[in-house]
Formats: C-alpha cells, sequence, structure tokens
C-alpha cells in the first residue's frame, strides 16, 4: 500500500501543478483587453475624425483633431448660436484600405481610459450601435447612442467606464417614436467611439482634452468553461484511476497479510523447539489453545503454565517480537482473517466472538487498524 501512497501523491501533485498552471492560462486568456492607442498599433485600426454642430446643427462651433496616434488630443469652441450645440472627437473604426466598417464590441463590457481637460470638463462617451428596426447605414443619427459621463481636469484622470449600463438620450426614442423602455442594445455593430461634449462643458472657451490609454476590457468566457471542462475530465480521471487502483493495491495487500501471518497461526507455533525449553513450550502451546477464550489473560497463562509476567513477555518478545497482548490479537485476528477469507456463512459478529471479542466494535476496530479495511471489506476483497 505504500508504494500505492507514493505513486497517489506523485500523480496528484503533478495533476494538481498542471491544473494550476492550466487554470493560470485559462484565467489570463479570458480577460480580453483591446488598447486602441497609439492608433498604428491597435489591432481594431480607426482614424480620428472630429464633427460640430456647424455641420448639422446652424451652429458655429469648431473642434479640431491636434493629434490622433499615441493620444487622443483634439481642441474645440462650444457656441451658444445653436438649440443643442456640440463638439465632437470619434475613432471611426475602418478596414486596411481605409473604409468605414462596424466593428463588434460585445465582448467587451468596460472602456478604462486617461483623461485630461483644461479647463475642467464633463464629457460624454458615445457608442453608436445599429439598432434593425430604425437604422440607416447612411445616416449616424439613426443609430442607437448609448452613452455615459465623466469628468476631467487639468491634472487627469483615469476613468472607467461600464458598457453594460449605458444609457440611450430621451431624443433618439422621440425622434423614431419608440418606447422608452425598450433600454436593451447590442454593441455587435458599432460604427466609432465618440468623446463629445456636455451641457455642461465651458462655452465661448478655448478648450483642450486630451486621451491616452483607451482601452477596451471584457471577458470570453469560453476559455473559463474549457478550464471547468479540463478540470472536471482530469480530476475524474484521477479519482477513478485512484479508486481502482486503490481497491487493486488493498485486495493484494490482504492476500499479502494472509499469507505473511499464517506462520503465525497458533497449532504452527507449537513446533518451536519443544523438547529444548519445556517451559517456553507449555507458553506457547496453552496460548495456541487458549486464544479463543475471551477472559485469556496474562494472569490466567501465569496459573496454567507456572511462569512469571516477564518470562512470559521476554519468551514472546525474543520468539515472535511481541508482547502478550500483542500476540493475543495477533492470533486472534490472524485466525478472524482466515475465517473471513474461507467462509461466507458466518457472520462478522460470529467469527469475532469464535475468536475471543467479547466486543465486536472492538474486533472491527483492531481488524481495521490491523489490515486496513474492515472484516466485511476484507472478506469481499480476499475472494477476488
Amino acid at each position: 500500500m505504500q508504494e500505492f501512497y507514493k505513486k497517489a501523491l506523485i500523480a496528484f501533485v503533478s495533476l494538481a501543478g498542471v491544473s494550476l498552471l492550466v487554470g493560470y492560462w485559462c484565467v489570463s486568456l479570458s480577460h480580453l483587453r483591446l488598447p486602441l492607442l497609439p492608433a498604428q498599433d491597435s489591432s481594431m485600426p480607426w482614424r480620428g475624425e472630429g464633427s460640430s454642430d456647424a455641420l448639422d446643427g446652424g451652429g458655429n462651433s469648431a473642434i479640431q483633431i491636434v493629434d490622433a496616434t499615441s493620444r487622443l488630443r483634439f481642441r474645440f469652441i462650444l457656441t451658444k448660436t445653436a438649440v443643442h450645440p456640440y463638439a465632437t472627437a470619434a475613432l471611426v473604426f475602418q478596414d486596411k484600405n481605409g473604409k468605414p466598417v462596424l466593428v463588434d464590441l460585445s465582448r467587451y463590457t468596460s472602456i478604462s481610459l486617461n483623461a485630461k481637460c483644461a479647463p475642467a470638463n464633463t464629457l460624454m462617451l458615445g457608442i453608436p450601435t445599429f439598432d434593425p428596426n430604425v437604422t440607416k447605414p447612411d445616416k449616424l443619427v439613426s443609430f442607437r447612442t448609448p452613452s455615459a459621463f465623466f469628468s476631467c481636469d487639468e491634472d487627469g484622470a483615469h476613468t472607467e467606464l461600464d458598457l453594460t449600463r449605458l444609457e440611450t438620450a430621451q431624443w433618439w426614442f422621440d425622434m423614431f417614436k419608440l418606447n422608452l423602455s425598450r433600454q436593451a442594445y447590442k454593441l455587435d455593430k458599432v460604427p466609432r467611439i465618440a468623446f463629445s461634449s456636455t451641457f455642461q462643458s465651458p462655452s465661448f472657451v478655448d478648450s483642450t482634452v486630451e486621451l491616452s490609454e483607451i482601452t477596451l476590457k471584457g471577458r470570453e468566457f469560453s476559455y473559463l468553461y474549457s478550464l471547468a471542462m479540463f478540470l472536471i475530465i482530469s480530476w475524474g480521471a484521477y479519482c477513478l484511476w485512484f479508486f481502482r487502483r486503490h481497491a487493486l493495491a488493498l485486495i493484494s495487500d490482504v492476500k499479502d497479510k494472509l499469507q505473511r501471518d499464517l506462520p503465525l497461526v497458533a497449532y504452527q507455533q507449537l513446533s518451536l523447539e519443544p523438547h529444548r525449553d519445556k517451559e517456553k513450550a507449555a507458553i506457547l502451546r496453552f496460548i495456541a489453545t487458549s486464544y479463543a477464550k475471551p477472559d485469556l489473560d496474562l494472569d490466567a497463562v501465569m496459573t496454567e503454565t507456572g511462569a512469571n509476567r516477564n518470562k512470559i513477555n521476554d519468551i514472546l518478545k525474543a520468539e515472535l517480537g511481541f508482547t502478550f497482548s500483542a500476540y493475543l490479537n495477533k492470533l486472534r485476528l490472524t485466525e478472524a482473517a482466515r475465517l473471513l477469507a474461507e467462509t461466507n456463512t458466518a457472520s462478522v459478529a460470529e467469527i469475532a466472538y469464535s475468536v475471543g471479542y467479547a466486543n465486536v466494535s472492538y474486533f472491527n476496530k483492531l481488524f481495521k487498524e490491523e489490515y486496513g479495511c474492515t472484516p466485511k471489506a476484507f472478506r469481499t476483497l480476499s475472494g477476488k
């Protein structure tokens, strides 16, 4: 059994190590990160584009994209001539040929960025997304645009916005006569990510905004599902292997103990030089013929053989390596093991009584300590 437990421990440690490595790898892959800056290194190509109410709102607000490479830096002046004045800097997604495309951002749950504004400002993040009920690809205003707000100042601050809890402006529902309760949206067809002024943005002031480290974040749960499947299959296989090999090792161990204990059967001890030491022979003979008596103890052996306590223990220790109590239990348990292996008619309790145990629970305890399994399990294993 020791050899089996050694192999099982090695297998357990190895599998635990592999599980930790695979777990770390899968969890790392499940955390999605898509940096949009620098623009030339992003796996989702885009170009910077500015727009204001001067184009379609009848106003004269102005915006200029100063830098759209390692950072998104733009300047704008917001006026009050339009009903809804605005200035917007957008990351417009495009293909390799520079043509606008719709990209799938549904795997991402948040966007993080560093924002610096001079003067202090409150800006809006807007992510237009295709709505199959009303959107016309050539009209940006028909795209549903869920949005969120964030503040920035000259000192700069890190901001992270939840893409799953953006809100769509009421005017969009009113424009297309839609029910306000239809707040659900999908970011699976997105033409751009826009950063716009708000009604709290300063007017008639030359404002500068600098955005850096714009990163989309999300989770890819397929890696976690794969990890769960790997752990279930690998540890399930280990448990199956463990219990099957444990049963085989236990059967082999039981049979080995049966063979090893045969020389200790009482009547075989009677041949140990009976003529050279009559006192020794008398002690061994009496124990061999009386071990099944429940009341057999050291005092009974002393009375029957005339030997003193020390003499009896010295003989048993020298000849067999046991104390009296240990040798008596060894004889009883060996005989009980033989009876369990050879007969199916007698119950465990009957066998316990027949070898000298008046308490079945105590017999079960000693038997399990000796053979590593219960008497019932021993009977089953020895029969295989």
